[in-house]
């Protein structure tokens, strides 16, 4: 495929936040790319406005409930339409398809994220809990098939921007700022009152409210510290998080000549998300542009671990490494689905989790069964725990 053929683009997830910002920048760059696939867990009205637009070869509506709405909405127009979630994972080897971006939230992403690296289709990677899970599975398995896994979040989209031309040049560390959400700052017993309208108040970032509390509680931020590992092939001890509150310096690069390299821009996801379905060409963009006049003074500060013990908790389930990092995933899965329901406060969250680490078995080489298993369990768990409180 040459650059100047079109991309066709399978996109995951394309109701979602990532998913309707992927379709506005394919909007723009009508010559470059075609949707080949959408897929929504439930949002079938939107998924039937996006297909009517974007005309893909085949959507699937994964909440089979649905099936027959979408089914009849697009029949007139010839597309291809499934549903349930054993056709997320078959339409991602469609042969027309040349890059599928996994914009699914949570261990979901895990199965069809597999399937297209067997089919071998290159991945945009924005379901950082498919590396967080299984990533040691899942980067073998790419590098078997030859398949290139470009990062959609914003701060590795920066590390990977960096390292662009530096790939004979060893990473010494790596940098990772979080704009420390919408409770940086605050001391244990301000937090124990927290609502969840006010922890999906994210300061600089619009995103869906599994990712908005995972910010709020810096879980996001230790999912990326995982999913770091996996993608650039780094040691846990090559790997930082620093607080940054005005998100214009998206992460950093130091290399062993002690020189650092940064990625900066306004805070908006169109542009990892472009650079991921366009690399490795750079596109033209209308997107707002970065103004330091307008920014005097960018601030930096260490992370507070002991008030937002998340961030430790998933360098300790790194390091540990097995089977650990999935029972870290699925256990706050469970915890952020609770808090959305009030069935669990905010400081709660961090005690669950670290319970699921200490009751699960450890499984030091598992295999695809295992994480499966794993995350089964772990969620049992995390149920036991909450009934008992």
């Amino acid at each position: 495929m040459t650059l100047k053929s079109k991309k066709h683009i399978a996109i995951l997830g394309s109701t979602g936040s990532i998913g309707t910002q992927a379709l506005e920048v394919i909007a723009s760059h009508l010559e470059k790319f075609e949707v080949e696939v959408l897929t929504a867990q439930n949002n079938a009205a939107l998924l039937i406005e996006q297909a009517k637009k974007f005309k893909p070869n085949a959507v699937v509506i994964v909440n089979e409930d649905h099936y027959s709405q979408v089914k009849e909405a697009l029949v007139p127009l010839d597309i291809k339409v499934f549903s349930g979630e054993n056709s997320l994972a078959s339409v991602v080897q469609m042969d027309s398809i040349d890059l599928v971006l996994t914009a699914l939230v949570g261990y979901a992403g895990l199965k069809p994220t597999i399937k297209a690296i067997e089919a071998g289709k290159n991945i945009a990677l924005a379901n950082k809990e498919t590396l967080v899970v299984a990533g040691e599975l899942v980067t073998q398995l790419a590098r078997q098939k030859g398949v290139n896994i470009y990062p959609v979040d914003s701060e590795h989209s920066a590390i990977f921007q960096c390292i662009v031309g530096e790939f004979e040049n060893p990473i010494e560390k790596i940098i990772l700022t979080a704009s420390g959400g919408p409770f940086r700052g605050k001391k244990r017993e301000e937090l124990l009152q927290v609502t969840r309208a006010q922890a999906l108040k994210h300061p600089n970032w619009t995103m869906g409210a599994k990712v908005t509390i995972d910010s709020a509680s810096l879980m996001n931020k230790g999912l990326e510290v995982i999913e770091a590992k996996w993608l650039f092939g780094l040691k846990s001890s090559q790997i930082e998080v620093i607080v940054h509150p005005q998100s214009i310096i998206h992460s950093l690069v130091q290399f062993q000549d002690s020189s650092i390299k940064a990625q900066l821009g306004l805070p908006d996801m169109r542009l990892p998300i472009q650079f991921a379905l366009g690399y490795p060409e750079r596109l033209k963009s209308e997107f707002p542009r970065f103004n330091f006049a307008a920014y005097p003074a960018l601030t930096f500060e260490q992370p507070d671990t002991e008030t937002f013990r998340n961030l430790a908790l998933a360098f300790k389930a790194m390091e540990r490494g097995g089977n650990i990092p999935c029972v870290l995933n699925a256990a706050n899965e469970v915890a952020v689905e609770e808090f959305l329901k009030d069935k669990i406060t905010f400081l709660g969250m961090s005690d669950l989790v670290e319970h699921c680490l200490v009751v699960v078995d450890y499984i030091a080489k598992p295999t695809l069964e295992d994480y499966v298993e794993t995350d089964r369990v772990t969620r049992l768990k995390a149920i036991e725990f909450l009934r008992r409180r």
